[in-house]
């Protein structure tokens, strides 16, 4: 009788143990191809967060799509059926953030000094804050880079989108972008762009390079047009709950390994928009054109308004300090 309550304690010891020591799993969803800037820090963070806990967490990156489209993501996260997502700063509007709207408006961002002065700095940190009622944790920015335009006609002047219709992402701001253009937004998951292209469900759409060669949307886009009028970046969030239930040394290594995973997503993704684009041309079914001088000069005179219209929703202050930061 002894031995076996003795045997049953060992097992039941091995038992925990073995529970004990299992790896912390985080699932990293997001919708993108695993080859643009964002898909290959996805990886790095893998990479990098498993060797810096010994394996103590496990990262299962999901790419695509794979789990769950645009819509549907920043929920899972909430309800605990993901750990970590990387969407795109748009997202946040429709979840109740809108000031990450800002992020959306048409040439607030002159550069990329510009942009890293606001994501790096008090701004930057005061929105990852605003997340956190939400119940969403906001570990870093990421970086894709600036929009280009394409259609299937010429898009030199504003005046060339009128009536066209433009997909989007869900965000306001796009949506007025669009309409300042005198085009027809039309909002559509990520995932579902280039069918809504090939059958002209959608005449057009905005996206840096990398995202439009790595899903192929040259291929049903006979004219690209480069003109920086937008950026689009990423925030990489995780659920608050989780992430503060977390071993501290645990915690502090993966914020190591995402600083890491920073500095590299930064450092690839002007490189990938600038070989993506590079690709688009040489495919040889759609043609480049980069607007002159004094066409960006009239679009941003056509879009410049949207700032304004946005001060509402958006908030006159951030949008005023955002613009502050930029002009350094």
């Amino acid at each position: 009788m002894k031995l076996k309550s003795v045997l049953l304690a060992m097992s039941v010891a091995l038992s925990f143990n073995a529970y004990a020591q299992a790896p912390i799993v985080i699932k990293f969803s997001h919708v993108v191809a695993t080859d643009t800037p964002k898909g290959q820090a996805a990886e790095r963070f893998k990479q990098l967060a498993e060797k810096a806990t010994n394996g103590r967490v496990k990262v299962e990156v999901y790419p695509n799509s794979q789990l769950y489209k645009d819509k549907e993501e920043l929920e899972a996260l909430q309800l605990g059926a993901v750990q970590m997502l990387a969407p795109s700063l748009a997202k946040f509007g429709p979840l109740g953030v809108k000031e990450f709207e800002a992020f959306d408006l048409p040439y607030i961002f002159p550069s990329k000094t510009a942009l890293y002065n606001v994501t790096e700095g008090e701004i930057g940190k005061g929105l990852m804050k605003k997340l956190e009622p939400k119940g969403i944790t906001g570990l870093a920015f990421w970086d894709n880079g600036f929009k280009v335009m394409s259609a299937n006609k010429p898009l030199h002047e504003p005046s060339d989108f009128k009536g066209l219709k433009m997909r989007i992402q869900s965000s306001k701001v796009l949506d007025a972008q669009m309409r300042a253009l005198g085009a027809n937004p039309q909002v559509l998951a990520f995932s579902e762009v280039y069918q809504a292209l090939q059958t002209g469900v959608v005449d057009g759409t905005e996206n840096p390079p990398s995202n439009m060669y790595t899903q192929k949307m040259h291929e049903v886009q006979k004219y690209v047009t480069v003109s920086n009028h937008g950026y689009l970046g990423y925030a990489v969030i995780v659920n608050k709950k989780f992430w503060d239930g977390l071993p501290a040394d645990i915690r502090t290594a993966l914020d190591k390994a995402m600083k890491e995973a920073t500095t590299f997503e930064k450092a690839i993704a002007q490189r990938d928009n600038d070989l993506a684009l590079e690709a688009i041309k040489k495919a040889g079914k759609t043609t480049i054109y980069t607007l002159s001088v004094k066409e960006q000069a009239d679009w941003r005179k056509a879009l410049l308004p949207v700032q304004k219209d946005m001060e509402g929703r958006i908030g006159k202050d951030l949008i005023s300090a955002i613009n502050k930061e930029a002009a350094k």
